[in-house]
Parts: structure tokens; sequence; C-alpha cells
């Protein structure tokens, strides 16, 4: 398809015939003194400053290319109309705009009669419109130039910038209303030659980042993934038998709590009048002494409204409650030139104070009748009052999800349904090697291309490798989307448009993550983005990174960037799982609008990263463990190299980091001084042991879009990994570079990165090792509960994430909320957040109603 481009030009006074002058109008973008002649660069920022108009005087090559043509402006013009019948449809297309210049005079009456419809044109290249073989590139993209009246009343406008001063706009030949001037297809679009957006426009692909389209949902359907009712009865079965067991657990916990109040009134259990909390639906309700959940049945103080969960009303009768005491966290700053091997200040030395909560905490004993008093002043109670038993949910509710489920189970089946299924072989699944285990057969993952994922076999692969606790990635995920730009930059504008005045200017610094110092500091935005995509360095030349956790910071992120939102979601692989809206197999989905649900994303993630191991204030997320299944997508990334000086820098204060080491009595791996690990991979990792697949290098490369260096491990190997841990504690340094002093949970706590040599020693001591892999660009990498990892990113990354919770799973989203609630009071992590009992039996509810729809139907 020929390009057409509209060029605005003010009609002039004299005849209607062209002056022999005018084609250099047409060809060069004229210098011109307004105001309002914006830098593209800024043009479509909320609140960008005009720039200087001189860069708009460049030639373009479609008007080089013309140039030399003179003969071509005349016959054109004569030929205009057998022009138009032989490309009606994009003349058609054609808007009319006009800007008047202050040296020049309109002539309205000579351009009257134009119908925008149908304009008279003035070509820059003959050859080109007749589309003579033979000639350059310029044959196929034709730079048009339409005059219409001066009135100011039908200028036409970029839809994306809304400028109508634009000299040159592209309209397209699909919509045949949206246009897009030169300038902001360079800037937003620049993956799109101005032919492919004559041919389809942006809007028209659906990857329009305008603010309006940016501000709209709906615009792409988000969900690709068609279920039959056969295929609904199998998941829904599914769902009944894996959540069973939890679910009859829950109420046996509760038939337990209710035989100890009846043996305390002296009734049967079957008398027992249980009265009602009074808590609204969109009220979460946390024990006051272990902060977990509770979702029904609990103990509560009438006097202070205290609140204890089962678990804690058990420990307590036991006489082996967990005493949750704070826990100082606090690190000292000894300086900037400690972090870098200099000596600490000296005023800083009696700032440590790193320790137990020093206040001994009074006894709390249950009654011999197995009644508990309201807990002790000292730990937030009124020390007074019998604490009664009440209930949230309905009546029964429990014990009458439990006698259904059971019904179900016996009628249809309580096999688990992808086991019976006949799954692809080892040898023909799309794997890659990411470990080096002896003994195992798990060294492999599995590792499918997107499109692939529709396939009801590649599900079931999925299914049998998810259930086995194994990551899996997903290739080219961004390949089935509408092709949004996840630049952090149209990200930003679109943030700042979507807010009040007030909010919108607060949104010009940005609080970031020094990970060098593990601080929080404040940045100018833009400045921010600049680092992210050419670098920033300290004074001495030491790489600074910075990382945007949870961004956006407030709201959710679907109200927030609605457009991003349904891209990313169009983008999730095996829906039925990550979809947080409608995911059938997501227990999340499960949870009725009129409760407070949990916040489990989409978030965004914009970090810095380089190839280089520095070893201190590397872009990395810290080992951790998350409680709910997650799904994490590489959207964006940006390449960032050390100079030949910045590297001689980084070596010799390396050294300087060990000397330090050595000074202090840290005991660091065997590692030579000029060690410079780049990717953090293993030899092993490079052999090409298995299939070849979409996303990883072929036998022999390497391929360069690696950007995320990627540890997780197996849950099976979390206790050597702890004890590994606790062991070598002050080989590691935290906050301000200090040295690790205190350990409550070696990976809860998220203060340990193990590097390459760590890794290599953790395999010789303790025999265990992570799955590594480096996450590509469009790679969707999944995270099963319970599994500790840690991430270092060796480019600029944007990644967006999403939590979700799947069956397979629930048994280590109990365990993870255990662990939890034995936490020090003011730890990170001890808050139940994802209240996994409350979802068990919504879930169930849910899953009942609708098998019960589809059987009846």
């Amino acid at each position: 398809m020929a390009l057409v481009m509209v060029k605005q030009e003010l009609s002039l006074g004299g005849p209607q015939r062209t002056p022999r002058n005018s084609k250099r109008k047409i060809q060069y973008r004229r210098k011109e003194k307004t105001d309002d002649d914006g830098d593209p660069d800024y043009a479509d920022f909320p609140s960008g400053k005009s720039k200087s108009s001189a860069k708009r005087s460049k030639v373009s090559p479609e008007i080089q290319s013309s140039q030399g043509r003179r003969h071509s402006v005349f016959h054109m013009e004569t030929d205009s109309e057998d022009y138009l019948s032989e490309q009606s449809e994009a003349m058609a297309l054609m808007k009319i705009r006009s800007r008047r210049r202050k040296t020049e005079t309109s002539s309205r009456d000579s351009m009257n009669s134009m119908n925008p419809s149908s304009p008279s044109f003035t070509s820059t290249s003959a050859d080109s419109v007749l589309g003579s073989e033979g000639n350059s590139s310029s044959s196929l993209r034709k730079r048009v130039a339409m005059t219409k009246k001066g009135n100011g009343k039908d200028k036409l406008r970029c839809h994306q910038c809304m400028r109508s001063d634009r000299r040159i706009v592209v309209p397209c030949t699909k919509c045949k209303s949206k246009l897009y001037c030169i300038q902001c297809i360079k800037q937003w679009y620049p993956n799109m030659s101005e032919v492919g957006v004559a041919e389809m426009c942006p809007f028209c692909r659906q990857n329009c980042n305008c603010n309006q389209c940016l501000h709209s949902s709906g615009m792409v359907e988000t969900s690709k993934t068609d279920i039959s009712g056969s295929k609904k009865f199998r998941h829904l079965l599914y769902l009944i038998n894996t959540l069973f067991p939890y679910l009859k657990q829950i109420n046996e916990e509760q038939i337990q709590e209710i035989e100890v109040e009846a043996n305390i009134q002296g009734i049967p259990s079957s008398g027992i009048t249980i009265p009602v909390s009074s808590c609204s639906s969109d009220e979460r309700v946390y024990c006051n002494h272990c902060a977990t959940s509770i979702v029904d049945l609990h103990r509560s103080c009438p006097k202070c409204c205290y609140e204890l969960c089962l678990s804690c009303c058990r420990e307590i009768r036991q006489g082996n409650l967990v005493r949750c005491t704070a826990v100082d966290f606090q690190y000292v700053d000894r300086g900037f030139g400690y972090m870098h091997g200099e000596d600490p200040l000296p005023e800083s030395y009696h700032k440590e104070t790193v320790g137990h909560d020093s206040k001994s905490l009074a006894e709390w004993n249950a009654n011999r009748d197995g009644s508990i008093t309201c807990a002790p002043k000292e730990m937030g109670g009124c020390g007074g009052c019998l604490l009664q038993l009440k209930h949230i949910l309905p009546e029964d509710r429990i014990l009458d999800l439990k006698e259904r489920a059971e019904q179900v189970r016996m009628k249809f089946g309580t096999e688990q349904v992808f086991s019976k299924q006949n799954c692809s072989t080892y040898v023909s699944e799309m794997v890659k090697r990411a470990s080096s285990r002896e003994g195992t057969d798990d060294n492999y993952l599995y590792c499918p291309a997107a499109n692939d994922t529709f396939r009801e076999e590649e599900f079931l692969n999925f299914q049998r490798h998810w259930a086995k606790g194994e990551p899996v990635i997903v290739c080219n995920v961004l390949e089935q989307t509408a092709g949004l730009s996840w630049e952090p930059m149209v990200m930003w504008r679109a943030l700042c448009e979507n807010m009040d005045s007030k909010t919108s200017s607060n949104m010009s610094e940005v609080k970031a993550q020094e990970c060098l110092s593990s601080c929080e500091v404040e940045i100018n935005t833009r400045r921010f983005f600049k680092g992210y995509t050419e670098g920033r360095s300290y004074d001495n030349q030491w790489p600074e990174m910075l990382k945007l956790k949870d961004w956006p910071p407030s709201d959710k992120f679907e109200n927030l960037l609605p457009r991003h939102c349904d891209e990313f979601i169009s983008a999730l692989p095996f829906q039925e799982y990550t979809d947080p809206r409608a995911g059938f197999l997501n227990l999340a989905v499960k949870l009725p609008n009129t409760i407070l649900k949990p916040d489990l994303g989409p978030k965004t993630y914009i970090a810095y990263g380089i190839a280089e191991e520095l070893g201190r204030g590397d872009s990395v997320t810290k080992l951790h463990c998350d409680m709910s299944d997650a799904v994490n997508i590489l959207t964006h990334t940006a390449k960032v190299v050390l100079d030949d000086n910045q590297r001689l820098v980084v070596q010799t204060l390396k050294k300087k980091h060990r000397a330090q080491d050595k000074r202090e009595n840290l005991i660091p791996p065997c590692q030579k001084m000029d060690d410079f690990p780049i990717s953090g991979t293993t030899e092993d990792e490079n052999d090409d042991e298995g299939p070849f697949f979409p996303g990883f290098p072929p036998p022999g490369k390497t391929e360069k879009t690696g950007s995320a260096l990627w540890d997780i491990f197996r849950r099976e190997d979390v206790p050597k990994l702890q004890d590994y841990l606790r062991k070598h504690a002050k080989e590691f340094r935290h906050v301000f570079c200090s040295p690790i002093n205190k350990v409550v949970h070696p990976i809860h706590d998220q203060s340990f990165y193990l590097t390459l040599e760590h890794k290599k020693k953790l395999k010789e001591e303790y025999g265990i090792e992570p799955w590594t892999f480096e996450q590509r660009i469009g790679e969707a990498v999944f995270i099963p509960a319970g599994c500790p990892h840690q991430v270092r990113n060796l480019k600029s990354c944007t990644k967006v994430a999403v939590d979700f919770v799947s069956p397979e799973n629930i048994h280590e989203c109990i365990r993870l909320t255990e662990e939890f609630r034995r936490l020090p009071k003011n730890h990170r992590v001890r808050e139940d957040k994802l209240e996994i009992k409350k979802m068990i039996i919504y879930a169930v509810a849910q899953s009942l109603k609708d098998f019960y729809f589809l059987a009846s139907s």
C-alpha cells in the first residue's frame, strides 16, 4: 500500500495555480518562531514545556528523494482528478488542516470551493504518484501536500498529541479517521514506519498509547481461553476434590472448639448457641496475637474487643503459645565511605541497637475448664474478662459445604483428572536444563512457547509440572498481545494524566530504593528514567542501582493504568490459573465482590541493572518466599554498559571491599580479585542438553537478550538452605552494607542474596543448587508458592507480576501462613495478607454452586 502523507499549508493569495517556488515549501520544514511549536519529546506530556522548534528544519528522506524532479509538480496538479479516481480510498482519508503564518495573508476565496474529501494535491514526486517501476523507495512512499482554507474550524489533529499545528501528518487508510504526526510516530512508535501507520494506525492495531487510549479499558479482549461446558465440569470436580481435605480440616478445628465450649458451659455441643460477631463484609478480622486472618469461629473479649484465633486458643491450652516479641532490625549508617571499604564514621558506633524487645511478657494460661481470659495488658488485652466464642459466617455454613462436597465426591469420583491423561513424554516436551543435580530428574524446566499453551496437551503438561512444585517458563507471551508500548515513560505519562493536579505534581518525584544502602531515596522522575536507559553512578564512578517496587505506589494498577492492565492480562499464559479477573482455577477469583479481597496485583517493578556482578549494590531482589503463586513477565529492557574506565574503578573498589571484609573478620568464599562474573551462570548451564525451543539460545550460541538472572530453589531444599545461611550469615551485608548480625528467619528476613561464589559453596557443602536461568523479554516465569527465589537484573528491566492461588499449592500457602504467624510482631511479612482459609471456603462454595448448575443443565 502506498503511503499518503498530508502536509498542511495555508492558502496563498493570488491565482490558484501553484507558483514555481512553492515546491521548496513542500519539501522543507521551515524554521518558525511560534511559541506553541514544542519539541516532540515533550509534546504529549501533561506538563511538558515547549522548546525551540529548530529541530523541525530537517529534511526528511522522503522529501530528499523527491528533490530534483520539479517537472512533476504541475503534472500532479493537472492530473489530480485521475489520481483521485485511482486512489479514491486513500484520498478519502485526507482531512484538512490549516495554520496561519505571521508572514502570510490568506486568500479564502480561491480555496472555498475545495471539498475536504477531494482536495487538490501538489506532489513532490510524480514518478511515485504514477507508480512507475525502477524508482527508489520513494515510489512506494508518497508525500502529498494539501492546501485548504485557513479558517481554523476544520483543522486536522494528530490523534496522539491532539495538536492541530503539525506540518505533516499520516492518515490511516483503514479506519479513515485517525491521523498521526511525524513527531509522535518517531517518539512514541519507534518500531513502526510511516508506511505501517498509513496501512493500519496504532489505534486500529489496538496499541495506541495516547493519553485517552491509555485511560480506556475494554479495548482489547483479555480472556483468550474458551472453556467448554465439559471442561468446566472437569475443572469444578478437580477443585472440589483438591480443596475438600482442607475444608474438612477447617471444619474439624471448629468442631473441637465447639466441644470445648460445650464443656465450659456444661451442656451438649448440640445445644450450644454461638453469638454472631459484629463485623461487616468489607472488614478484615485478624487475631490480635498472631495477626492471622479470622474467617469464622474465634474468641472475643466483650469488654475490649480483643480477638483470638482458634490456633492461638489451642496453643494456650497446650501451654506452647508463640511469643511474638518485637525485634529491632535497625542498621547503622556508617557513612558512604564505609560502604566502599573505608573506616566507619566515629559517631556511628554508639547507634548499634539490634536485638530482641527487652519487655518481658506476662504468663497467659487457660483455665482448667478450657476457658481463656483476655490477654494481659502487657500483650494488648484487658486481662479481666473471659473470651466468648463467636462466629462470622452463617451458622453451620462450613459443615454444610463439607457434606455437599462429600456427596459430589462419592457420586463423581475423587481421582485427579490430569493424572490420567496421556501427557507428552519427557523427550518431546519443550524443556531446558536449569540445574545439574545428581540423582534427580528435575534438572529440566518445562518451557513451552506462548502459542502452544492453548493446546489441551500443553495445559495438561503444565498441570503435571506445576503439581510437582516446579517453575515454568513460557516464551514469547508479548507476541500474543496488541503490542502496546511498555516504555516506562509511557506509563509515567499516563499515570500523571490520570491523577488530579496535586497528585500529578507529586509524581515529578518518585521514591526509589537505592540498592547499595537498601534505603529509600527520592529522585526526580525524569532523572530516574534517564538513568534507566543511560545508567547512573556515584561520584566515585561506582554504578548506582535504583529500583521502583510495587509501582504505581497507590491504588490499584487497573485503576491507574487500565490499558496496560488489559494488555498484561491478555499476555498471561494458562489463564485458567493466572487471570486475576476470570481465572477458572484461580481461587482468588472465587471471592465474592461483597468482601474485601487481598491485593494480588498486577504490580510493576522497574529497576536498573548491569551485566557485571558487583558484590555490593547489585540490582537484586533478595532471597524470599511468596505466600502465593506468582507469574512474572519481562515487558521492557534497556542495556547499560560500563565503559573501560568505570570497569577499572569498579575492580579497584572491589579490592577495597575485600580488604574491609578481612579487617572485620568476615570470611567470604574463595574468590580471585579479578573474578568478574558477567551473568552468574555456570558452564554447565550453557551446555545444550535437551531440545532447543524458542526463547533460549541454540547450541553453541549465546542469545544477547537475557535480562534477568533467576535462582529458584526447590521446596525440599529449604531446610539445608536455611542451615547454610545461618552458618554463613556473617559473610553477607545488608542495610548500609553493614554485616548481618541478627537472623530471625533466613528466608523471610529478605536479607540475603547468594552470589555465584556462594551458590558454588552451597553445593559443595550441602549438595543443593537452585534452578538458574536468564529471563528474556517477553518471557513469563511461573514461581510456585513455597519456592525461595532471588533475581538479579542484567539490564534495566520493567517487569509486571501478578499473584494467584492455584489448588495444587494450597498446602504451601497454609504452611507459609503458619510460619508467618510465628515471626516477631514487627516483622515485614508477618501479616496474613492472603487469607487462604477464607479463600478455601468461598472457593468450595462457588465451585459447588457452579457444579450443580452445570449438572442440572
